[in-house]
């Protein structure tokens, strides 16, 4: 108890602004009267321990409320698999990375290609050497860059900068600069870099990405994953050659199914499946990507020969993988899963390869799309979403980033398949506008993505006057996030003429006012405006009735919202983090009681506080910042926040801003303290700022 009063008191203290260090005679005084302040409420907190104690009241010992229901096991979807069939050519390839005697006879950087065909495992070949303890000694820095087909110099070296240097701020630079700081930083170090699905065969392009490594220390080296022959030959040294992978043994993708089928290392739990399982296996074609996504269908079916029968007869199997390009194993895979989980995996198909995603980003997408349906009135659609998430991922349709462990990637092939499923109902802009490609565009397609680039002009965008069905607008990718702009004639266009639009985004461009009209889009459940240079919404974004999310996340000049944002009863999220320049929130918020995720309150400084209107937003969840509580007047309006009853908040932030008020009362502020007062389980994950 004494361990969690002294973490009390201390988080207490942390209420004195960072900025109390002038020594001016005003600053003093009021460093004073506040130090003083803190002692009070310092000592009224120790003392309710005490009573705490005294009273002999016991802890919950319930588990913390999570933010969602349990998932289904995801001890092999999630964590590392054990690399079968590869020891030997790891043991090669460190054996060349950590060699003292080759890298001091180098002055030029090693680059050493892995080469094989998709799915096959060269990603899982170079994580399983990226990570290894005698990499992480022999190696001063490390970075993974994952290209892809659209090999983007800029984009590549940015990504390694900033996993070699996360402080360093990249946003809205250039290659000349970015190579500069990278020269910087490799300076004389020994670095290991993993350039990941190169399909790039241009010298000129090469030469430029590598020109930085140069300054790195003997010894440093480039690891190459690629399926093209001649970008093995282009980027080796001469004196490495490329480790080709062959297809797997049949023993190792044995080890490989039952690992994820069964969770076993063999059949011998289980021996009436053996011979049923191996001709799975067979069928897979020593291709580990396809065992294991046969496996994530084998694994969810009952432990019966039957059920594992009935995939085996699935005629999908007949089809050669040279008629849909695609591996009959992951067709069977997807032919297995259910309804709403094809539904979902197809929509996924907007995604570009080796995008990168958060589960929350996808699940609210699912949402806006009327893809989630609750099969009970009190499940709510986020929780169910999650579950769809999540199995998907258990059937290795989705796989954990190989760079950012909050994130998810779909395998090349796996977003193949999806692009296969989904037809023409989901379009890439990259895959099918653009030189001979206008052959390919669909007549009514629903959903739509495309990257973004510095300048997006009319033009580029002329194809979708056609698209009078569309529900998905969704930009990715932007080179330059906040800097990048968007023509104001496709703006207007795209309010004008895409009347079905469920899901608009303008994310990270350079755009400074929402048109009025739409408001008029009265299908819109999905509106993002994060990174923008808007200043304010138009009255009219009250109207849809039907908006779930609003995402204003980084918009720093954004100053209020509407005035009747009341109206938006089944508003879900609302994301205004980092929107710095709010001045506070509209009256009644506490009518949004759809809300489930709100990023942060800000208290205005009118007579009407708004913190009393957190109490009827019982389904908050995740994180809550409230900020500037020195606005707050009654202290009866922060018990009404009711935040002890919000169980599914896992972290809370309590800011004031640095206007010091020397006449309010302290008796007032550490009432405002105490009916702040969160669930006990989440004491412990409180900020005090």
């Amino acid at each position: 108890m004494a361990t969690k009063s002294q973490a009390s008191s201390s988080k207490v203290r942390n209420l004195v602004p960072c900025w109390f260090t002038g020594l001016t005679p005003s600053a003093v005084k009021i460093k004073i009267r506040l130090g003083s302040k803190i002692k009070k409420i310092t000592a009224r907190f120790n003392d309710l321990v005490t009573q705490k104690d005294q009273l002999n009241l016991k802890e919950n010992s319930s588990p913390r409320p999570s933010k969602r229901r349990e998932r289904p096991p995801l001890t092999f979807a999630v964590t590392g698999d054990p690399t079968y069939g590869r020891v030997e050519v790891a043991e090669d390839i460190l054996q060349l990375l950590v060699s003292e005697k080759h890298g001091d006879a180098l002055n030029e950087v090693k680059v050493i290609p892995i080469l094989g065909m998709g799915g096959i495992g060269k990603t899982t070949l170079a994580q399983l050497v990226y990570n290894d303890k005698k990499v992480e000694s022999f190696f001063h820095l490390k970075a993974w860059a994952c290209v892809s087909e659209d090999f983007d110099i800029a984009k590549v070296t940015k990504t390694i900068l900033q996993s070699m240097s996360k402080e360093l701020d990249c946003a809205d630079k250039y290659l000349s600069w970015l190579q500069v700081e990278l020269k910087k930083i490799l300076h004389e170090k020994r670095f290991l870099v993993i350039v990941d699905d190169v399909w790039n065969e241009n010298y000129n392009d090469w030469t430029r990405l590598h020109a930085p490594f140069k300054a790195g220390a003997p010894g440093s080296s480039i690891i190459v994953t690629t399926r093209n022959k001649g970008v093995s030959s282009l980027m080796r040294n001469k004196e490495v050659e490329p480790f080709q992978l062959e297809l797997l043994s049949n023993e190792a993708c044995l080890s490989i199914f039952t690992h994820h089928a069964l969770e076993a290392r063999d059949f011998s739990a289980h021996p009436n499946l053996k011979d049923i399982g191996e001709e799975h296996v067979r069928r897979c074609k020593g291709l580990p990507l396809a065992v294991k996504t046969i496996a994530g269908v084998i694994r969810i079916k009952q432990k019966v020969h039957n059920e594992w029968e009935k995939v085996l007869r699935n005629k999908i199997w007949d089809i050669p993988a040279e008629q849909s390009g695609i591996p009959s194993s992951l067709m069977v895979s997807y032919d297995n899963l259910p309804s709403h989980l094809k539904r979902c995996f197809a929509y996924c198909s907007i995604l570009p390869k080796d995008y990168e995603f958060e589960e929350m980003e996808v699940v609210i997408l699912w949402m806006a799309e009327g893809l989630i349906q609750p099969r009970q009135d009190e499940e709510e659609m986020e929780d169910l979403g999650f579950e769809y998430f999540y199995d998907l991922l258990s059937r290795s349709f989705f796989q954990k980033s190989r760079i950012n462990e909050s994130q998810f990637v779909m395998h090349d092939l796996i977003n193949d398949l999806a692009q296969s499923v989904a037809g023409d109902m989901c379009f890439r802009m990259e895959d099918r506008v653009g030189g001979n490609k206008h052959e390919n565009i669909p007549i009514k397609p629903r959903h739509s993505s495309y990257l973004g680039s510095g300048y997006d002009v009319a033009k580029k965008f002329e194809v979708f006057s056609k698209f009078r069905s569309l529900r998905t607008f969704l930009p990715l990718v932007l080179p330059y996030p906040g800097g990048c702009y968007l023509s104001h004639h496709v703006h207007f266009e795209l309010v004008r003429t895409l009347r079905c639009l469920r899901v608009l985004s303008f994310n990270g461009y350079w755009i400074t006012e929402l048109l009025d009209s739409t408001g008029d889009l009265k299908h819109l459940r999905y509106l993002d405006l994060s990174k923008t240079r808007i200043r304010s919404l138009p009255e009219s974004i009250a109207t849809p009735y039907n908006l779930q999310t609003l995402l204003l996340k980084d918009c720093t000049r954004l100053k209020k919202l509407p005035s009747m944002f009341r109206n938006l009863v089944n508003l879900r999220h609302l994301n205004i983090e980092d929107a710095n320049s709010l001045e506070g929130m509209p009256m009644q918020i506490g009518k949004l009681t759809c809300l489930q995720i709100l990023s942060n309150l800000v208290l205005g400084k009118d007579s009407y506080s708004g913190i009393k209107e957190l109490g009827p937003l019982k389904h908050l969840r995740g994180t809550l910042c409230i900020s500037r509580l020195e606005n707050v007047i009654e202290p009866k309006d922060a018990k009404d926040a009711e935040l002890i009853k919000k169980t599914k908040i896992s972290v809370l932030s309590l800011k004031w801003s640095g206007d010091i008020d020397e006449s309010k009362d302290t008796t007032s502020e550490l009432e405002v303290l105490s009916g702040l007062w969160p669930h006990n389980a989440l004491f412990d994950e409180v900020e005090y700022k």
